[in-house]
């Protein structure tokens, strides 16, 4: 077999795994948005990638991204896929632009202003609530807030620790988020909304260690997250695994075999794969992305063909309208 049909088997396999992820097996055509979808039925669609200086979009069946957003960055879509909430942290040179938390919808093209503070306010990445109606994401550094998506009113729900990426369980019960406790140090705790308890769920074995990323499984009985606790000895760039916890820090283990490079683990809307930021073997130098995808039970996954993500920060996957 010759490299050039070697080649060409491997990327239509993995536009062949794509389509499936996607929901759209059948062919690969991707529907451009016209309209909110009108049935409940769950349809994977694009890949949000983050880049810091900008978002693209990255459609079923195509491996070459669109730019969706030209400035901002941790952009995430809504639960119904109609809406996508991005920050901005930067100003500009005539101070035009001023930090500020936007929406966007994908079915109308609009944006709308939810957040704006003067220059030297900091937001972190924003997380939808299961119903869409408020966001949360962590001001200043120290202060979780709820934003009511509607009226844009702030109520906070976590304030004086350190904390960054906070996710929100798709049952609506929890939000989990990494966490510096002044006394125990870098964990990962879970927020009871109801009662407004605060738990450790994962705290690291070694000082130094690295980990990020957590996210609930969909059935949010479980929090995946990227961590090199096995895998601080290899000599792979930025080597780590993927690994989880129960919510109630039991159960730890390891999700992923191979060491490498993982970002912005993210569940697909259907809840049947799990994609991630990652690097290719192929690539010369460990300084973006790539997207990598498997089934929720992490058996071997498979890459998305196309560009290379330089620098990114996060990614999403949003659902099809």
């Amino acid at each position: 077999m010759t490299e050039m049909n070697r080649r060409a088997l491997l990327r239509t396999a993995a536009l062949a795994g794509a389509a499936t992820a996607t929901g759209l097996a059948g062919g690969l055509t991707a529907a451009a948005p016209a309209a909110a979808a009108e049935t409940t039925e769950v349809v994977n669609g694009p890949w949000l990638v983050s880049v810091g200086w900008g978002v693209l979009q990255v459609n079923p069946g195509r491996t070459t991204p669109q730019r969706l957003l030209d400035d901002g960055d941790q952009a995430t879509t809504s639960p119904d896929g109609r809406y996508v909430a991005w920050i901005n942290n930067a100003r500009s040179g005539d101070g035009s632009l001023e930090p500020y938390v936007s929406l966007f919808d994908r079915v109308t093209g609009e944006v709308r202003t939810l957040l704006a503070d003067p220059f030297g306010t900091h937001y972190g990445a924003p997380t939808w609530s299961p119903d869409g109606t408020q966001i949360a994401l962590v001001i200043g550094y120290d202060t979780l807030v709820a934003v009511d998506v509607a009226t844009a009113a702030k109520r906070v729900l976590v304030q004086g620790h350190t904390m960054s990426y906070p996710n929100w369980s798709r049952d609506g019960s929890m939000i989990v988020t990494r966490w510096v406790s002044r006394s125990e140090g870098p964990q990962l705790r879970t927020l009871e909304l109801a009662t407004g308890k605060v738990r450790p769920i994962y705290t690291p074995e070694a000082a130094g260690e690295l980990f990020h990323g957590p996210v609930f499984m969909p059935n949010s009985e479980r929090v995946v997250f990227c961590t090199n606790r096995w895998t601080r000895d290899t000599e792979v760039p930025g080597g780590q695994a993927l690994g989880s916890v129960r919510i109630d820090g039991t159960g730890l283990k390891r999700l992923t075999d191979e060491t490498r490079y993982y970002q912005s683990p993210v569940f697909s809307p259907d809840g049947r794969y799990c994609a991630a930021l990652s690097i290719p073997p192929t690539n010369e130098a460990p300084d973006g992305g790539n997207i990598i995808v498997s089934t929720s039970g992490f058996g071997e996954p498979w890459w998305i063909p196309g560009d290379e993500y330089d620098d990114s920060s996060r990614l999403d996957w949003a659902r099809a309208i």
